[in-house]
């Protein structure tokens, strides 16, 4: 018995660290729209939108929420563009900021040598809210995609 009681101990250990790293309302809201993801090392739900008959986006919703003295918001990001050497040129670096302009929500960022589209929600935000920043940031992502890269592979 006790050498049972240490093997299923080990393989509890063994186990993924972000099983219990992940947030439990957002895998509820994304399994109440029906939306297809797995969960990252980080416990980020990774998605895999599609946006056309013969094109997908990547896009992650973070467990982790941001906070300040009175709000508290939750990322979702998906990447829209790779710079070959790992930094923007001043005319993908300027097309990124007009579009920021032009997004309803959302904003381009630079992570390493990745443009990635932010959108920060509530914390709190209901299911649909949520689902609608998803197909935002696809849709958003994909577009700066096909047409700064030509390519599908984010």
């Amino acid at each position: 018995m006790t050498r049972h009681i240490a093997l299923i101990s080990l393989a509890l250990l063994a186990m993924p660290a972000f099983a219990a790293n992940h947030d439990a309302v957002v895998k509820a809201q994304l399994e109440a729209k029906g939306t297809p993801f797995t969960i990252d090392d980080d416990g980020d739900f990774q998605i895999t939108v599609r946006v056309s008959d013969k094109r997908t986006q990547l896009v992650w919703v973070r467990s982790g929420v941001e906070s300040t003295d009175h709000y508290k918001v939750r990322e979702i990001w998906s990447p829209g563009y790779r710079a070959p050497g790992g930094d923007f040129s001043a005319a993908i670096a300027n097309d990124l900021l007009e579009r920021s302009n032009n997004l309803k929500l959302g904003a381009w960022v630079k992570q390493d040598d990745v443009a990635m589209l932010v959108i920060k929600i509530p914390a709190d935000a209901s299911a649909d809210a949520l689902d609608e920043a998803i197909d935002l940031a696809a849709a958003s992502a994909d577009a700066v995609e096909r047409e700064l890269l030509g390519s599908d592979a984010l």
